[in-house]
């Protein structure tokens, strides 16, 4: 939605005003009540609703830098050495295999 710039003629404030293009232009002064005009500017634009941010697209690619974390591959994460006991003891003391 475009947001005007008002001028009063009786009290000099500028103010802005976010209007739909088929709103009736302001014509009193939210100020002091008395007569405004519009000036003639750069138009700006306000944006509702989704589809506006990169997070509202689908099928996004990953940030580049974002999440650095790898996970640790399988042989990583086993423990070197002795391998762990196969008894139901689970301290492997028992003499079974």
């Amino acid at each position: 939605m475009p947001i005007y710039e008002y001028e009063c003629q009786s009290c000099g404030q500028h103010f802005d005003v976010i209007q739909k293009f088929t709103d009736d232009p302001v014509t009193e002064c939210k100020f002091c009540k008395g007569g405004v005009r519009k000036l003639m500017g750069t138009p700006a634009l306000q944006f509702k609703g989704t589809g506006w941010y990169i997070t509202d697209y689908a099928g996004k690619s990953p940030k580049p830098g974002g999440d650095t974390k790898e996970k640790p591959a399988a042989s990583e994460t086993k423990s070197e050495g002795a391998s762990a006991p196969t008894c139901a003891c689970a301290s492997g003391n028992c003499g079974q295999k």
